[in-house]
């Protein structure tokens, strides 16, 4: 779409912006606001189950404020709060600290109160402080955010240099209607981008899917079938066979805990131990972090991976797991995980599919039930019943897995793709409006004129 522009612009005095309609002014935040910026208390407060809403820089999502989920402090502490800092309705919330240049603005009289990494502007008026929102979101104020921040640990905006930031302002009137403008084209693209971000998840839903009913079906679909015998499963081609992974394994290991691991083993760029954390996607991330000296290694070599084995989350995300390629040959298999080393039976990379997929997540899920958490150890995962077709049709569907990975992977891509090109636009647009780049003076909602 084209848009108008202003006959007659002047030099703003900035020069990420340039040019500036004539009757704009180039001016520091602080002379747009009633106040100078605040922030939220410094100190930790104990958090309760139930109280008044307490939010940092992780409660903004999308440019919006969000309630579900919220920490809660007690009023007491919400009434001493509020004698530094009372945010309101009309107030425009900026992360100062880690995330620093996420912004929302607050749309609701609920009560809330907030801590230190969020600053609280509050504006002249309800169109500046629109305005101010969105100019927030610009690509040159996010820009002078990034630039003016200081670093130690962290990245932090003080509260002296949000005052000053540079902002360019027209009269209120303009600035309300800029602000409409980019309410109504904003959420057309906010909109799209949503439905692009619904159809990844579909065809993440699809892909899975697909590959589940492959790996516990076969590719042949008038293959005769007989009952499994397992709930999940169904019915199996009757040429496979369908029996406990214990059966399919020559050992089975959980990694060190107790007292065979100290924290005072661990060194820095020494030989990996592999938890859940270094587990991704069925391959093997390892942290620096996370290592034993040589010496360590020899003492734990009952936990040494080889190749072909499968390492297992024992907790948190049931299903997580990987293969140990050649490269991954005698890192240690780390308190978190275990491993298991297949007979020739089984092919690795169908059972990490095997194992990922939903009906195998939801068994090892009961099988897991009755500790405090999902807890997977050895007996457990050998109790689990798997379809294991002959070794042969186990790559003819590995073939088939990676053609459909592939396919998806393309269709995924190209909506991510969309997203970016989407979330550019939205910038550029936010952009040129707030810097008088385009006149919508004359833009009507089109929901009015209707």
């Amino acid at each position: 779409m084209k848009y108008q522009v202003y006959e007659e612009y002047k030099d703003s005095g900035v020069e990420w912006v340039g040019d500036i309609p004539l009757d704009w002014q180039a001016l520091p935040l602080k002379l747009m606001t009633i106040s100078k910026v605040k922030d939220g208390p410094h100190e930790t407060p104990r958090f309760i189950d139930e109280g008044v809403p307490f939010f940092s820089v992780d409660s903004i999502q999308n440019n919006q404020l969000v309630f579900t989920g919220s920490r809660y402090i007690s009023r007491e502490d919400h009434k001493r709060f509020s004698l530094k800092c009372l945010p309101k309705k009309g107030d425009v919330l900026l992360g100062k600290a880690a995330s620093v240049g996420k912004v929302a603005y607050v749309d609701t009289d609920k009560e809330f109160n907030v801590w230190s990494p969020l600053a609280v502007i509050t504006p002249k008026s309800q169109e500046f402080g629109q305005f101010i929102f969105y100019s927030l979101q610009s690509t040159w104020l996010q820009a002078q955010c990034d630039m003016l921040s200081n670093s130690n640990t962290q990245k932090n905006l003080s509260m002296q240099a949000i005052d000053n930031i540079t902002f360019t302002f027209p009269d209120r009137e303009v600035a309300g209607q800029i602000a409409n403008f980019l309410d109504h084209e904003t959420a057309k693209i906010d909109t799209l981008i949503e439905k692009q971000q619904q159809l990844i998840e579909l065809l993440k839903e699809k892909r899975q899917a697909v590959i589940s009913h492959a790996v516990t079906k076969g590719l042949n679909p008038h293959a005769p079938m007989r009952d499994s015998g397992v709930e999940w499963l169904g019915e199996v081609p009757e040429h496979w066979e369908v029996s406990q992974l214990k059966f399919y394994t020559l050992n089975m290991q959980t990694g060190p805990f107790g007292s065979q691991l100290h924290s005072e083993d661990y060194v820095i760029d020494g030989i990996p131990l592999i938890n859940p954390a270094h587990m991704s996607f069925g391959e093997i991330v390892p942290d620096s972090k996370v290592t034993v000296d040589k010496e360590t290694q020899v003492r734990l070599s009952r936990h040494k991976l080889s190749e072909g084995e499968i390492i297992f989350a024992r907790r948190g995300e049931l299903g997580r797991c990987a293969i140990v390629t050649t490269k991954e040959e005698g890192w240690l298999c780390g308190t978190g995980s275990l491993k298991a080393k297949l007979n020739n039976k089984l092919v690795p990379e169908y059972t990490y599919l095997l194992i990922t997929s939903n009906g195998v997540i939801s068994e090892l899920s009961l099988e897991s039930k009755g500790s405090t958490m999902d807890n997977l150890n050895t007996e457990t995962l050998g109790r689990i019943r798997i379809p294991v077709p002959p070794e042969g049709e186990q790559n003819k569907i590995l073939n088939y897995v990676e053609d459909i990975l592939d396919k998806y992977k393309s269709l995924i891509g190209s909506s991510e793709s969309a997203i970016v090109l989407m979330q550019e636009r939205r910038t550029a647009l936010i952009s040129a409006a707030v810097t008088g780049k385009i006149d919508v003076r004359d833009w009507q909602d089109p929901k009015a004129t209707l």
